[in-house]
């Protein structure tokens, strides 16, 4: 998997092609950058005249437009692991999947004791505030330790504790904003309170490693849980007569879904099932990518817990029976939600870019291909194949994928 990364100073630029916009896709279109803005994302005979004389990049109708990608949950890349990161770490990281398409991401935690939690919220905060020259993190997913034991999937059960509001107000105290999205089993001990707290400070909570009734996911739900993280895997599943904790999500409008679309995770036809109840603003693409994405088969690690990676599959070494995250990237879910389970480019792109940046709060700046936006920006041929980056209007990749 090439990673040819090239760092492009452009006060001003025109990328022409086919332009995917919220109104649809523009045949002949054209976005205007200049500085980190979007200035216009149109069709290109409607150019506004102040924007004429600015280099051109890229004409061609093969030359596909679409808004970067935003992924809420993943764990590392390219041989580094959130839990165990530094500000080397975190430049490997956001610079392996910013050369995928993923322009804003969230570090996302492992089920770890409290000093591991908290070591990676001040080396995330320190990296934030020092400046992020590849993709942006926009802050923190902690998925756990507030889980359950039942459904430990590839998280350390001996870190696994019951949901505690303490921990949160301090962490929320210490780093304002910080924490974006918070994954907990709403079926334990104080878990509920929790998730209210959570909704109250503007942070995701999300259901996960859960052993979660019907009932009790509807129950959280009225108490503000609004998201599960990927969707099927370390869940109850649907039954006709015990709809679980799948089929409340399926069912309650209230809860977004995030979807792994591996093929590996999920079948496609599972995928579809979901896109059909989950449409518009209730879909997101994750990738859960742990550290061996974007390397060869091997033994790696997720957390503190030795992985195998085989054809690409990663499994627990002493439970190979369990997926530990994946290695999939945001271009290649991306291509796989329009190949293989049959999404429009529209659809796909919300999965992949708006939804997610709603999750996050931040569709006023990014998501989408419109003015006043940043110039977070994806060139994609016809099969969808990765050929240009841009972040904040800065050209990151030139040959990709």
């Amino acid at each position: 998997m090439a990673q040819i990364i090239t760092e492009t100073e452009v006060s001003a630029q025109l990328l022409y092609g086919k332009v995917l916009t919220p109104a649809g896709l523009i045949a002949d279109g054209v976005v205007a950058v200049s500085g980190e803005q979007i200035h216009y994302a149109g069709e290109a005979a409607w150019l506004p005249d102040a924007y004429a004389e600015w280099p051109a990049s890229g004409q061609g109708q093969s030359s596909l437009l679409i808004p970067g990608f935003v992924d809420v949950h993943v764990h590392g890349g390219a041989g580094y692991d959130f839990m165990y990161s530094d500000s080397r770490a975190l430049d490997t990281i956001t610079r392996f999947h910013a050369s995928q398409g993923t322009t804003t991401m969230l570090a996302t935690t492992m089920t770890a004791a409290k000093p591991e939690i908290d070591r990676v919220l001040a080396e995330v905060d320190a990296y934030r505030t020092a400046g992020m020259p590849y993709a942006r993190l926009a802050g923190v997913h902690l998925e756990g330790p507030f889980i359950s034991q039942k459904w430990p999937g590839a998280q350390n059960p001996e870190h696994i504790v019951p949901a505690n509001i303490g921990w949160l107000e301090a962490w929320e105290q210490q780093y304002p904003g910080l924490i974006r999205q918070v994954t907990l089993a709403p079926e334990r001990e104080g878990a509920l309170e929790a998730i209210s707290w959570l909704r109250k400070h503007g942070i995701t909570a999300a259901l996960g490693h859960t052993n979660a009734t019907f009932e009790e996911v509807i129950a959280a739900a009225d108490a503000g849980l609004n998201q599960a993280v990927h969707m099927y895997n370390a869940m109850t599943p649907l039954h006709h007569r015990k709809p679980g904790t799948a089929g409340a999500v399926m069912f309650d409008d209230r809860i977004r879904a995030e979807i792994i679309a591996d093929g590996i995770h999920v079948h496609p036809a599972a995928i579809r099932i979901v896109t059909r109840l989950k449409n518009k603003a209730n879909l997101l693409l994750i990738t859960d990518a742990m550290s061996a994405t974007g390397l060869e088969d091997g033994e790696y690690t997720i957390g503190d817990l030795p992985v195998m990676v085989s054809g690409g599959v990663a499994t627990l070494k002493e439970h190979p029976e369990s997926l530990a995250g994946s290695t999939l990237t945001m271009i290649r879910g991306f291509r796989y939600l329009v190949q293989e389970v049959g999404l429009s480019l529209q659809e796909a792109s919300q999965a992949a870019s708006l939804t997610p940046a709603i999750s996050l709060g931040l569709q006023r700046t990014i998501g989408t291909l419109e003015a006043g936006k940043r110039g977070d920006i994806l060139r994609l041929d016809d099969q969808l194949n990765l050929h240009g980056v841009w972040i904040n209007g800065r050209e990151i990749t030139a040959a990709i994928d």
